[in-house]
């Protein structure tokens, strides 16, 4: 059993940068794929990016290559997401989720965090 809490999210002005974070429990969390996803309001859930159990593969969506930096800290059990140059499009309610498959979609991710806003202003 994993339990993931989300932390970092905020208010931030057009062309700020945020650091999220997702903190784990549990003594296996090492060995999980663990990835960001996020839902603005009338939208669907979508990829943001993800990070394999031991750091060395990293993927993310296309429209956050560049801008957003997933990491990890196994030593701490925590997964981080650094957002730089943010827009309005970013507000949204970011997720960290984790899983055992090498994958992005969400049906691979059986533990989810509550979540933590982001809400960037014009």
């Amino acid at each position: 059993q994993v339990q993931l809490v989300e932390s970092g999210g905020g208010l931030v002005q057009a062309g700020g940068s945020l650091r999220l974070s997702c903190a784990a429990s549990g003594r296996t969390f090492s060995s999980y794929m663990v990835a960001w996803f996020r839902q603005a309001p009338g939208k669907a859930r979508e990829f943001v990016a993800a990070i394999s159990s031991s750091g060395g593969q990293i993927y993310y969506a296309d429209s956050m290559k560049g801008r957003f930096t997933i990491s990890r800290d196994n030593a701490k059990n925590t997964v981080y997401l650094q957002m730089n140059s943010l827009n309005p499009e970013d507000t949204a309610l970011y997720y960290c989720a984790a899983g055992r498959r090498r994958a992005v979609q969400e049906p691979n991710y059986i533990y989810w965090g509550q979540g933590t806003q982001v809400t960037v202003s014009s």
